[in-house]
This record gives structure tokens, sequence and C-alpha cells, in this order.
């Protein structure tokens, strides 16, 4: 199904139980994201706010804040539907026969709904502002979280232009607003954007830019997509694709650019190379840490274009699981195909939410000889936005990389620490705060698939291959000791029936968490464990999602992944100065409390489910 806007998304919603309006009034700052982290992380239904203090527009949120809202906007049954779609794209058969050659009419038919189409009259351009008449501050621009300095548009469509190939590029960077007339530009240094801006500094020309905010779902979920270099695919290419037909743009009213002429408002203007950059942040990410403070491009708004009855959409980013979680499996399942075609041993893979997309990647594949599990995750850690995982488990075929426990339960079993663990180094996401240098740091292999003897230097290895000739697992049994040792700075701490020591560690000084682990690797209650999780002051031990959330987030893998007797320790606290580490270390996000009080005062107020509370 083709929705022609956002709006017709909405009223589908509405329609099926799955948006409420909320009437009474309503802040933009902090308000609206306590509400509606509150029913993302519950699996609860959109909200459309109607009042929203200081604005005559309302805002909508969480319209893709569940799988199967992510589906329903797509066009499929279920995500996995989207693996088939572009399967069968991919996948040409004929044999040269005539019967053959017509089974991929259809197909070709499909791919030719790519390319946009051109038109005049756009619903996006019914009302225009110009020059003076622009004032961001009209638009219901959400303050996601108590540090951020200042609103920030979370769900919009940037899009510029190469200066030199006439390319198209449509990106989901955030966009704070600074003033009444321009915002900071988050482009960073892997971004297609700061390509064109580059090209553009070279020409001595400004860069033109066009801020779509709306649009219908498929576009929205295009512009997160990480496409590979394909020419003539783009976002908007693969919008066409997935809602069967070719996507609605219009020129713009100030800039050579198209935009989407089903848009919401429409912000155009330009990025002057040669000017200063401007200081953008603090903003609650999607780490569900902050991004700290830094300098990006200046944005400056020439005229803001919309509806004549426009809703401003929105989402909001943080601590896991969030409504980009559904957006990442949507791309797993988009390009696990693209993914087998290149590795085809390949059978599945998964980002966990508690991963936040690139820290975390399981992969199961069908393995026929030793060191394939190296073989893969190396190949993955070269495929386009993959290159910044973290953390790569490799598993067997019959393992479900979407059952978080069990994989983590056949680490333990199939996994020793040493000898099936490798760290290498490669880029890393620029938003991460603990890797060594900034957007450079270690990356970590864990082969958790049966060895062969190869893999374990059995005396078998020697003979030829056979068919078959694998091993089981090596009879590693877990346990919970019930007395655990006391040590400086330890708050909390737990052992798991399979295999898993987490410990949440109050760091004051120096090297205190290799301590730790040297410490609790020589205790008798080390036997039965394979994983020391050292995690920081404010992680609940009891929920393994915060412990691994927090891990992950928190580790830069060769320096803080290593064998410690026959444990592999994690060091996920804090790292300070005095260990050499010299950026600053960023808070974790918490809304503050004031608000939390006030949203549970007002919520049957509001008219919001008691269940959801």
């Amino acid at each position: 199904m083709a929705f022609p806007d956002i709006q017709s998304f909405m009223a589908l919603l509405e329609s099926r139980g799955e948006l409420l309006r909320v009437r009474e009034p309503v802040s933009r700052d902090l308000e609206i994201t306590e509400i509606a982290d509150r029913m993302v992380k519950q699996g609860g239904p959109a909200l459309l706010f109607e009042n929203v203090l200081g604005s005559d527009y309302p805002v909508a949120i969480g319209l893709l804040g569940t799988k199967e809202r992510v589906a329903l906007a797509l066009g499929v049954d279920d995500l996995d539907g989207l693996a088939e779609k572009v399967r069968n794209l991919i996948d040409l058969s004929g044999g040269g026969s005539k019967l053959g050659l017509l089974s991929n009419v259809t197909k070709f038919r499909d791919a030719m709904n790519l390319p946009p189409r051109r038109v005049r009259n756009a619903p996006v351009q019914e009302v225009v502002w110009r020059g003076d008449e622009v004032d961001l501050s009209k638009i219901p621009v959400l303050k996601c979280w108590p540090l951020d300095g200042g609103p920030f548009v979370t769900l919009p469509l940037v899009i510029t232009k190469d200066p030199e190939t006439g390319e198209r590029n449509m990106g989901m960077y955030r966009v704070q607003v600074m003033s009444k007339n321009s915002t900071g530009m988050h482009w960073q240094r892997h971004k297609t954007g700061t390509r064109h801006l580059e090209k553009a500094r070279k020409l001595g020309q400004k860069l033109e830019v066009a801020v779509a905010i709306g649009g219908d779902p498929a576009l929205i979920y295009a512009a997160t997509a990480p496409l590979p270099p394909v020419p003539g695919l783009d976002e908007f290419a693969l919008a066409g694709y997935l809602r069967g037909q070719r996507y609605p743009v219009a020129r713009g009213v100030t800039v050579d650019l198209d935009v989407p002429a089903n848009a919401e408002f429409v912000l155009e203007g330009y990025v002057d190379p040669s000017e200063d950059w401007v200081m953008e942040g603090p903003f609650g990410d999607h780490t569900g840490f902050y991004t700290l403070p830094d300098l990006y491009p200046h944005f400056h708004v020439t005229a803001v274009t919309m509806r004549r009855n426009p809703v401003y959409p929105a989402t909001i980013v943080g601590r896991p699981p969030m409504e980009d979680a559904y957006l990442i499996e949507a791309s797993e399942r988009l390009f696990l195909p693209a993914a087998q075609l290149i590795i085809p041993e390949i059978v599945d893979y998964h980002m966990p939410p508690a991963g936040v997309a690139h820290n975390l990647v399981f992969v199961s594949i069908k393995k026929s000889y030793p060191g394939q599990a190296y073989k893969v995750a190396n190949g993955l850690f070269g495929l386009g936005q993959m290159m910044f995982a973290k953390v790569i488990v490799v598993l067997d075929e019959d393992v479900p990389v979407t059952d978080f426990d069990a994989v983590w339960r056949e680490v333990t079993q199939k996994a020793v620490p040493g000898r099936d663990t490798l760290t290498t180094r490669g880029p890393i996401d620029v938003l991460d705060h603990s890797s060594r240098g900034w957007g450079y740091g270690g990356k970590l292999i864990i082969d958790a698939t049966t060895k062969r003897p190869e893999e374990v230097g059995s005396a078998a290895s020697s003979r030829p291959d056979q068919a078959g000739d694998t091993l089981a697992p090596e009879g590693f049994t877990p346990r919970a000791a019930q007395d655990l040792p006391t040590f400086d700075g330890v708050l909390a701490q737990r052992q798991t029936p399979d295999g898993y020591w987490l410990v949440a560690l109050h760091k004051t000084r120096a090297g205190q968490a290799r301590d730790l682990a040297a410490a609790f690797a020589a205790h008798p209650a080390a036997h039965g464990i394979r994983h020391l999780l050292i995690c920081d002051d404010q992680t609940d031990v009891t929920d393994i999602q915060d412990v691994w959330w927090t891990i992950l987030n928190n580790i830069d893998a060769e320096r803080d992944v290593w064998v410690q007797g026959e444990l592999l320790a994690w060091d996920g606290a804090q790292k300070l100065p005095q260990e050499g580490f010299v950026r600053e270390w960023p808070p974790k996000i918490v809304m503050d409390q004031d608000i939390v009080d006030r949203v549970d005062r007002l919520w049957n107020v509001y008219g919001l489910p008691e269940s959801l509370r």
C-alpha cells in the first residue's frame, strides 16, 4: 500500500486504534518526550498532540514505534517481507528461454518505479514564508532531553546535490534550531552531505540544502537506510520501489533541489563552506548518552514551505528500545539478500536494540571450514555502514539471531576466551564516546560456532578434511555462585546461570576495573563463569539489557576487553584522564524528575491508557 502522505498513514493508524489524540495543552519542552518515551517502550500507540503550547501546529510522534507499524508503513505483512521483495528483484532468472525471460518482466516493472516524477502543484508549497517571514520558532520543534543544547528537528530529510555530478542525496541528520532562520547541520565526517560541502568549498560556491519534514512513511524510512553507492539509486528511488510507484517531487521555491511534494514542511536554504562553523549540541542521542557539543556547518533558511494544515512529525532517541530500533530492523531485513549475495554463507543477522545499531551484530552462518567465522566477520566490516560495527558474534546456522538470551548462552558454550575471540581495529561511529580516537577504535569478533579440529589444536587437524568432521560443544558447565567476593567500589553484583558475572562499579581511580578483574578471576566464585561484565555505577545488574547497553557503549574492544585467567573481562566503567582517556565522558540520558512527576500527575487528564503509565 502506498500512502499519499504522513497524514493518510495517521488516519489508517487511528482507524485501527493505533493512534491516540491528546487534546489538552502540552509543552514541546521535554513533556512530549516523557510521554512518547513511555509509549514506545511499552509498544503503545502513536500520539497526536493537537494543542502544543506556543505553536499552531500539532505534533505526531511514535508513528513507526512498533515492528508492525513499520511493516504496515512499508507495505508488507511483516519485516521479513522486505527481504523477499529485494531477493525477488535481484534474483533474475530465465536460462535463455522465452518463458524464463518473461518471468522477469514484473521485476523490471518494479525497478522502473525507482526514478521520482516531477509535479507542478505540490501540497507542501501551499503556504510559503520567505525572507523575514521565516520564523522557525512557530514550528513545534521539540527539546527532547534536559541537557539538549536547544530544540532539534528529529525526523529531518536533508537533501543536497553533488556540485559536480548532480547526484542527489537524502539523509537523516539531526537539525538544531539556532535562531529564527538558521540551524546547525550535523554532517559527520563519513556522511555524503560532508562530501558535497567539501566539493562546494573547492568550487568556491555555497551548497544548497532542503530539509523536508514529513512525506510518506516509505520516504522517512528511506532517509535512514544505509544505501550502497549504486549510480541512480537514491532515497527517492528506494521509496519509489517500496511504495510501488514513482515518488512525487517538486522543485524548491528558492533552491534548485527536488523536494518531496507530499511533505508537511520544507526548510530551504544554503550552507556557506567559507563561513565559520557553529557550536552544536549537546544532544541526547540514539546511543542513550549525550553527544557533547562540537562544531558543525551553519544552515541559513531562505524559505519555509508547508501545507495549509500541516502536522509536525517527530521522533525521540535515547535509551533503547526506541522507535529507531524498528527502522534498524527494517534495514536488516531489506539488506539481508544483498549481504548474502556478497557473503553467501550468511543465514541471518540481527543488530539488537541493546547495541544501538552498530555496537553489536549477531550473524549466523552455514559453516563448512575452519576460520570461516572470522572470514564472515571481516567481510561484514567491509560492507557499507557495517564498517562501524564494534562487536560481531558469529553463530551456527540453527541459532536464532533474534533470541538475545539464546545467543549469549551459545557464546559461553562455544567460545573460549582468548582462543575464540579476536580484536582488531577500524572505523567507529563518530558518536561513539569510548573509542581510542574520534571515529577510530577497537573491534571484537567472537566465534561462537561449533569448532572444527583445526580450530582447537586437535591432532585430528592433520587429517585430510572430511565431510562432517566437526567437534561437539566442549562441555563447559556454567554455575552461579551464591557467595561473591567484595571489592572496593562494587555497588551491586550477580552471576547468571549461563556463565556471566555482572558488576556495577563506582570507579574512583585509574586501573580499578583491571584490579577488580584480577581479584575476581582468582576467586573460587569464578569457576563456572566465562564473562565478567564490569559496568558503571548507574547500571542495574538485574537488567541484562541495561548491562549490555552500558558495556557496548563504554568499551573500546582493543583496550577494554581482555582475557583474565579463564574469564573474558569487559570494562564498561567510565574511563578516566589518569588512564590516558583525554576526551570528556558524556552523561547518560535521564529525564528531569519534575517532568516525570508532572506527566504522572496529568496522565489521566491527557486521556492516556492507565496500563501504559
